[in-house]
């Protein structure tokens, strides 16, 4: 993932020549000159921005808008609600030495949010070491700040010359090809999938089920598994993320654990009633195209936190999960690879089991790789994890 050193610039492909020829303009500079360009962010949040003034009294279309953290609520909005394709957006990295310019101001947050305050030069140094911290996040929420935090802005006034471009990320080796035949072979481009909320790697296995490498937290699917024990633990791994980025779902599974109702082979499915969506885009409120929920199954796969994940627990949670989903309402599905990473099962044995019974959904389905271990390739393939013998012997059940 990327390493927060320097400044980013977030556009369209089609923006690229113009940038290596002119540098990067600000917005009235752009109309000023007339410059054929093409937008990846709402006409009414330009709008917006030009109503926002800062502190000489400048607003911010006067200004080339730099993100400490382009993996922002603002990205995410862009990738997923706006009209370019995700292959067209790059993200420029810019040399940290802007910072030393004179005219520039720094934010610790959305520039255009009233919660925001903008510094000029004079002091913004003492506050760039906390705006990068905090802008080194996975995630985000609105209610403690990070969302609009994370979306910190250095603002340049009218131009960022050429001389500053380090290298260009792009979110696959297409948009790679694209690129290398705009600017010269001395700007790296870099592939960085994750940077723009996609996998960095998927295996489709069949018509609806696929191996994928990322952040599941980022799927989209309408329904996220977790893998859990069942006395009310959730110190590590995919749990631990959960029980910090949604505070709700680690709630209801302690209240499941006080009660006793989460048990090995019966999975819980709880319904939010807000959508992921919601949380991660840059004013979703704005949006009309969000998914409308975002669930999480909570899939037990051990009874103590202490104890090696249990394969036959997790192969009647799978059961479980054939003969309900349909009922229940799940129409997506993300899940990890149950048991494998601290659970210290091998991909080899679960791996098959799981595709076995994955298959049978007739929705769609990522199956999210392990992180903790490499998994050999020859046991990522079709043939391997989908055979048409007898599950139960292959996996000694």
């Amino acid at each position: 993932m990327l390493k927060l050193r320097e400044l980013y610039y977030i556009t369209h492909i089609d923006n690229l020549p113009s940038i290596l020829q002119r540098g990067i303009l600000c917005h009235r500079k752009i109309e000023e000159e007339k410059i054929n360009f093409t937008p990846i962010y709402d006409a009414e949040i330009v709008a917006n921005r030009k109503e926002k003034k800062v502190p000489d009294g400048r607003d911010l279309w006067d200004f080339v808008n730099l993100y400490f953290q382009p993996r922002n609520a603002m990205l995410y909005r862009v990738i997923f609600f706006s009209r370019a394709n995700a292959e067209d957006i790059i993200i420029i990295g810019l040399k940290n030495s802007i910072l030393d310019k004179h005219d520039i101001f720094v934010t610790n947050g959305n520039a255009a949010s009233p919660y925001t305050e903008i510094f000029p030069k004079a002091s913004a140094q003492k506050y760039i070491k906390t705006i990068r911290e905090k802008s080194d996040k996975e995630w985000w929420a609105s209610e403690d700040g990070s969302k609009r935090e994370l979306m910190a802005e250095c603002l340049v006034t009218e131009n960022v010359g050429t001389e500053y471009v380090s290298e260009i990320y792009v979110p696959n080796h297409n948009t790679l090809n694209k690129v290398r035949k705009i600017c010269n072979e001395d700007i790296p481009i870099i592939p960085e999938p994750e940077l723009f909320f996609l996998p960095s790697r998927q295996i489709h296995l069949t018509d609806t089920l696929s191996l994928v490498e990322g952040d599941m937290f980022f799927s989209r699917m309408q329904t996220l598994t977790i893998s859990v024990n069942t006395v009310g633990v959730m110190g590590k791994g995919l749990a631990s993320r959960a029980k910090y980025q949604f505070p709700d779902v680690y709630v209801k599974y302690q209240d499941l654990c006080k009660n006793k109702t989460l048990k090995m082979g019966k999975p819980y499915l709880y319904k939010r009633e807000t959508s992921l969506d919601f949380i991660l885009a840059d004013e979703a409120e704005r949006l009309t195209r969000l998914n409308l929920q975002t669930w999480f199954l909570l899939f037990p796969t051990k009874t103590d936190w202490r104890q090696m994940a249990d394969i036959k627990g997790i192969e009647q949670g799978l059961k479980w999960l054939v003969t309900r989903y349909k009922n229940e309402g799940i129409n997506s599905l993300a899940i990890p690879a149950l048991g494998c990473g601290l659970g210290w099962l091998p991909w080899g044995i679960v791996g098959p089991m799981l595709c076995s019974h994955l298959q049978k959904l007739n929705i769609t389905v990522n199956l999210y790789l392990p992180v903790e271990r490499k998994i050999p390739e020859e046991q990522l393939s079709k043939d391997f994890l989908i055979q048409e013998k007898n599950q139960d012997q292959r996996f000694g059940l």
